[in-house]
């Protein structure tokens, strides 16, 4: 690991845990008794081996009508039904895994530290090609039309021909010194790809040539030390109609035009996470762990939830009238999507949940760092 790699590993593991030599470090809030309003029950759970504890590397879950993907750090992937959790097909890359999948056009697609981009068919798991960028992959890839697009760690957005693996165009964003240890993923939007960069840009690509639509800056470094400077947008943004939202580290939550970047309200918050968002408002986790939900329209504050501050959030996700949430130590959060109140919990498991909850046909799915998946369903009154 070269020492530029090594720096980059600690900053992200540092501020993960608030470190700051000028300040005690306060300890993750303490969950309070709950007495739960809505019912969730556990409908299966499943094993899919190889966590990414050693560097906090997160791989996700995907899915795709009734098929659940996920990937291990050991190098295998699997398509699970997700109705029961039973294994439909399992392939063995023989690689060490950092990203994905990503799934779409019939494709699943993952990432290792080496650059290598594998692709399989989402109906068998029989590898398609392999290609090599010679980059670290740490966000799933996306597959659109006939396009793979890769973001890596050296600020490079690529697109692939999903039919070998043929690189099509590049763009490249300089890389900061310091950064944290992770990449935004990318996000189809009709005609363009839009991506985070840890320069703080959000930047909007045309899929067919590569060609830079627009970039806007969402967060700016600033600051006495390079920790404080740290300024990446390291999570996907989300895209509704024909608004954009997005967020950094070190930065603000801000709703932009898809047509142009223009900034339609911003509001300083600051994650490394992202977004969540239903019909009227949006949910982020910040860096300290409050879970914000503002209106879309205008950005203004609808509610604050502070109850679980330093847990370490994932992303949040949408499930029914709820939000839900991961943590540090493993448990999921509902919240009400009206008033931020707590009103279910479950341990899903003892690892680190970083990747965020994945809503799929009315069922929450979660995958925690040591490789434990969860189905849980959600609905109807505890009685309580």
């Amino acid at each position: 690991m070269s020492s530029r790699r090594v720096l980059i590993a600690l900053a992200a593991l540092a501020v993960a845990a608030g470190c700051n030599k000028d300040k005690t470090v306060e300890p993750p809030a303490e969950l309070v008794d709950l007495q739960p309003t809505l019912a969730v029950r556990e409908l299966w759970s499943e094993g899919v081996g190889g966590g990414g504890e050693e560097l906090r590397l997160t791989l996700g879950l995907a899915g795709d009508d009734d098929v659940l993907f996920a990937a291990a750090r050991d190098g295998e992937v699997r398509a699970l039904d997700a109705a029961n959790g039973r294994e439909r097909w399992r392939t063995d890359t023989k690689l060490e895994l950092t990203a994905g999948p990503g799934v779409g056009s019939g494709l699943v697609v993952v990432g290792t530290p080496d650059g290598d981009i594998v692709v399989l068919e989402a109906a068998s798991g029989e590898r398609k090609w392999k290609v090599r960028i010679h980059a670290e992959v740490l966000a799933p890839p996306l597959v659109t039309g006939d396009r793979v697009v890769v973001r890596s760690v050296d600020g490079r957005l690529r697109a692939l021909d999903a039919a070998d693996g043929k690189e099509l165009w590049m763009v490249e964003e300089p890389v900061p010194r310091l950064s944290l240890r992770g990449t935004a993923a990318p996000v189809a939007a009709g005609d363009t790809v839009i991506c985070g960069f840890d320069t703080g840009k959000v930047m909007a690509v045309s899929l067919a040539s590569g060609e830079i639509v627009w970039q806007v800056q969402i967060s700016t470094a600033r600051g006495r030390t390079e920790l404080e400077r740290l300024a990446d947008v390291d999570s996907a943004v989300r895209v509704a109609g024909t608004d954009v939202y997005a967020v950094g580290y070190h930065g603000r939550v801000a709703m932009l035009a898809l047509d142009s970047g223009q900034v339609w309200w911003s509001r300083d918050v600051s994650s490394y996470r992202g977004l969540a968002l239903d019909e009227d408002q949006v949910y982020v986790a910040s860096s300290e762990g409050t879970v914000i939900a503002l209106r879309r329209r205008d950005g203004s504050i609808v509610w604050q939830q502070e109850g679980l501050a330093r847990r370490d959030l994932s992303t949040p996700a949408v499930d029914g009238e709820a939000v839900v949430v991961g943590d540090y130590d493993g448990y999921l959060h509902w919240l009400d999507r009206a008033t931020g109140k707590f009103v279910a919990r479950v341990h899903a498991g003892g690892e680190r949940i970083a990747a965020p909850p994945l809503v799929l046909g009315g069922r929450v799915f979660t995958i925690d760092e040591g490789g434990h998946v969860a189905a849980y369903q959600s609905g109807g009154s505890t009685g309580g």
